[in-house]
Protein backbone atom coordinates (compact mmCIF):
# COMPACT_ATOMS: atom_id res chain seq x y z
CA UNK A 1 0.00 0.00 0.00
CA UNK A 2 3.14 2.32 1.03
CA UNK A 3 4.15 1.70 -2.53
CA UNK A 4 1.01 2.53 -4.22
CA UNK A 5 0.63 5.74 -1.94
CA UNK A 6 3.99 6.97 -2.85
CA UNK A 7 3.23 6.50 -6.88
CA UNK A 8 -0.15 8.20 -6.20
CA UNK A 9 1.63 10.93 -4.26
CA UNK A 10 3.78 11.53 -7.63
CA UNK A 11 0.82 12.11 -9.62
CA UNK A 12 -0.13 14.89 -7.86
CA UNK A 13 -0.82 18.28 -9.72
CA UNK A 14 1.51 21.54 -8.50
CA UNK A 15 -1.93 22.92 -7.28
CA UNK A 16 -2.36 20.27 -4.74
CA UNK A 17 -5.10 17.79 -7.28
CA UNK A 18 -5.44 14.84 -9.31
CA UNK A 19 -6.07 15.36 -12.69
CA UNK A 20 -8.55 13.00 -13.84
CA UNK A 21 -10.25 12.70 -18.00
CA UNK A 22 -13.02 14.82 -17.84
CA UNK A 23 -11.56 17.57 -14.99
CA UNK A 24 -14.12 19.89 -16.65
CA UNK A 25 -17.12 17.77 -16.26
CA UNK A 26 -18.80 16.51 -12.84
CA UNK A 27 -17.27 12.98 -13.03
CA UNK A 28 -19.38 9.99 -13.27
CA UNK A 29 -19.50 6.88 -11.20
CA UNK A 30 -15.94 5.12 -12.51
CA UNK A 31 -14.49 8.37 -13.76
CA UNK A 32 -14.72 10.28 -10.97
CA UNK A 33 -14.04 13.92 -11.81
CA UNK A 34 -11.52 16.13 -10.46
CA UNK A 35 -12.31 16.84 -6.87
CA UNK A 36 -13.70 13.43 -6.09
CA UNK A 37 -10.09 12.44 -7.33
CA UNK A 38 -8.52 14.69 -5.26
CA UNK A 39 -10.61 13.62 -1.85
CA UNK A 40 -10.27 9.67 -1.90
CA UNK A 41 -6.26 10.21 -3.28
CA UNK A 42 -5.95 12.76 -0.11
CA UNK A 43 -8.13 10.22 1.89
CA UNK A 44 -5.23 7.14 0.75
CA UNK A 45 -2.41 9.07 1.81
CA UNK A 46 -3.87 9.76 4.89
CA UNK A 47 -4.85 6.12 5.61
CA UNK A 48 -1.38 4.68 4.09
CA UNK A 49 0.65 6.83 5.86
CA UNK A 50 0.02 10.50 6.92
CA UNK A 51 3.78 11.67 8.17
CA UNK A 52 5.06 10.32 5.18
CA UNK A 53 2.63 12.48 2.81
CA UNK A 54 2.13 15.01 4.96
CA UNK A 55 3.20 17.91 2.35
CA UNK A 56 0.63 16.20 -0.35
CA UNK A 57 -2.57 15.63 2.14
CA UNK A 58 -2.04 19.51 2.69
CA UNK A 59 -1.17 20.69 -0.57
CA UNK A 60 -4.83 18.67 -1.43
CA UNK A 61 -6.48 19.95 1.76
CA UNK A 62 -5.54 23.51 0.31
CA UNK A 63 -6.88 22.68 -3.45
CA UNK A 64 -10.03 21.28 -1.74
CA UNK A 65 -10.73 24.17 0.32
CA UNK A 66 -10.44 26.76 -2.44
CA UNK A 67 -12.71 24.91 -4.81
CA UNK A 68 -16.20 26.75 -5.94
CA UNK A 69 -18.98 24.77 -4.89
CA UNK A 70 -20.65 24.41 -8.61
CA UNK A 71 -21.91 20.84 -8.98
CA UNK A 72 -23.11 17.98 -6.57
CA UNK A 73 -19.63 16.64 -6.41
CA UNK A 74 -17.85 19.79 -4.90
CA UNK A 75 -20.78 20.02 -2.45
CA UNK A 76 -20.59 16.69 -1.32
CA UNK A 77 -16.65 16.54 -1.45
CA UNK A 78 -16.89 19.94 0.87
CA UNK A 79 -18.57 17.76 3.26
CA UNK A 80 -16.64 14.76 2.99
CA UNK A 81 -13.56 16.76 4.16
CA UNK A 82 -13.23 16.77 7.78
CA UNK A 83 -11.15 19.85 7.12
CA UNK A 84 -13.06 22.20 5.36
CA UNK A 85 -14.59 25.55 7.39
CA UNK A 86 -17.58 25.79 8.78
CA UNK A 87 -18.81 28.46 6.53
CA UNK A 88 -17.64 25.86 3.62
CA UNK A 89 -19.67 23.38 5.11
CA UNK A 90 -23.01 25.30 5.31
CA UNK A 91 -22.57 26.66 1.89
CA UNK A 92 -22.10 22.65 1.02
CA UNK A 93 -25.28 21.75 2.43
CA UNK A 94 -27.39 25.05 1.29
CA UNK A 95 -26.23 24.50 -2.40
CA UNK A 96 -27.41 20.89 -1.74
CA UNK A 97 -30.41 21.72 -0.46
CA UNK A 98 -31.57 24.47 -3.18
CA UNK A 99 -30.17 21.48 -5.26
CA UNK A 100 -32.51 19.00 -4.25
CA UNK A 101 -35.13 18.11 -7.31
CA UNK A 102 -38.66 17.66 -6.43
CA UNK A 103 -38.88 13.76 -6.59
CA UNK A 104 -35.28 13.62 -4.00
CA UNK A 105 -32.78 13.31 -6.00
CA UNK A 106 -30.16 14.87 -7.50
CA UNK A 107 -28.24 15.74 -10.52
CA UNK A 108 -24.90 16.83 -11.72
CA UNK A 109 -25.77 20.44 -11.18
CA UNK A 110 -28.44 22.26 -10.04
CA UNK A 111 -30.81 22.33 -12.39
CA UNK A 112 -29.95 19.02 -14.08
CA UNK A 113 -32.09 15.86 -13.34
CA UNK A 114 -31.54 13.88 -10.66
CA UNK A 115 -28.96 10.83 -11.34
CA UNK A 116 -28.14 7.77 -8.71
CA UNK A 117 -24.43 8.63 -8.76
CA UNK A 118 -24.74 12.18 -8.00
CA UNK A 119 -27.58 11.54 -5.16
CA UNK A 120 -25.61 9.05 -3.67
CA UNK A 121 -22.89 11.66 -3.13
CA UNK A 122 -24.82 14.06 -2.22
CA UNK A 123 -26.47 11.77 0.69
CA UNK A 124 -22.91 10.68 1.52
CA UNK A 125 -21.35 14.23 1.66
CA UNK A 126 -24.95 14.93 4.39
CA UNK A 127 -24.22 11.88 6.17
CA UNK A 128 -20.96 13.37 7.04
CA UNK A 129 -22.27 16.62 8.58
CA UNK A 130 -22.28 15.30 12.01
CA UNK A 131 -25.17 16.08 14.43
CA UNK A 132 -27.49 16.76 11.38
CA UNK A 133 -30.27 19.29 11.47
CA UNK A 134 -33.92 18.36 10.74
CA UNK A 135 -33.71 19.62 7.55
CA UNK A 136 -30.41 17.68 6.78
CA UNK A 137 -32.10 14.53 7.83
CA UNK A 138 -35.00 15.16 5.62
CA UNK A 139 -32.91 15.67 2.67
CA UNK A 140 -31.28 12.82 3.58
CA UNK A 141 -34.50 10.81 3.51
CA UNK A 142 -35.59 12.29 0.11
CA UNK A 143 -32.56 11.45 -1.37
CA UNK A 144 -32.64 7.39 0.03
CA UNK A 145 -36.61 7.37 -1.17
CA UNK A 146 -34.96 8.51 -4.63
CA UNK A 147 -32.37 5.89 -4.66
CA UNK A 148 -34.77 3.23 -3.25
CA UNK A 149 -37.44 3.79 -5.74
CA UNK A 150 -34.86 4.14 -8.76
CA UNK A 151 -32.98 -0.07 -7.83
CA UNK A 152 -33.95 -2.16 -10.26
CA UNK A 153 -35.52 -6.31 -9.87
CA UNK A 154 -31.63 -7.25 -10.08
CA UNK A 155 -30.53 -5.28 -7.25
CA UNK A 156 -28.73 -2.50 -9.74
CA UNK A 157 -29.42 1.00 -10.45
CA UNK A 158 -29.51 2.64 -13.95
CA UNK A 159 -25.67 3.37 -14.63
CA UNK A 160 -25.07 7.13 -13.88
CA UNK A 161 -23.50 7.91 -17.60
CA UNK A 162 -22.06 11.45 -19.03
CA UNK A 163 -23.90 12.35 -21.09
CA UNK A 164 -27.02 11.04 -19.79
CA UNK A 165 -28.87 8.14 -20.92
CA UNK A 166 -25.61 6.02 -22.22
CA UNK A 167 -25.17 2.41 -21.67
CA UNK A 168 -21.52 0.95 -20.09
CA UNK A 169 -21.46 -2.16 -17.66
CA UNK A 170 -18.51 -0.41 -15.59
CA UNK A 171 -20.96 2.60 -14.96
CA UNK A 172 -23.90 0.30 -14.01
CA UNK A 173 -21.67 -1.50 -11.56
CA UNK A 174 -20.24 1.04 -10.11
CA UNK A 175 -23.24 3.18 -9.87
CA UNK A 176 -24.50 -0.07 -7.58
CA UNK A 177 -21.38 0.76 -5.91
CA UNK A 178 -21.89 4.07 -4.95
CA UNK A 179 -25.69 3.84 -4.12
CA UNK A 180 -25.52 0.97 -1.90
CA UNK A 181 -22.55 3.12 0.05
CA UNK A 182 -24.69 6.25 0.34
CA UNK A 183 -27.42 3.68 1.60
CA UNK A 184 -25.26 2.08 4.37
CA UNK A 185 -23.90 5.12 5.45
CA UNK A 186 -27.41 7.09 5.86
CA UNK A 187 -29.26 4.41 7.44
CA UNK A 188 -29.52 5.34 10.63
CA UNK A 189 -29.66 9.30 9.57
CA UNK A 190 -32.64 9.83 7.56
CA UNK A 191 -35.50 10.02 10.01
CA UNK A 192 -36.44 14.07 10.11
Amino acid sequence: MIEAAARLARDQAEDGSWRSDGDDTPGSPAAYGRALATYLARELLEASNPSRFWDAIARADGWLSRQEIAATADAAVALMSSRGSRDRRRSAVEWLDRAQTEDGGWGPYATSPPEPFDTALALLGLARCGDPSEEVRRMIARGRSFLIAGQQDDGSWPETTRPAGGSSYAQRISTAGWATLALLATSKIDRP
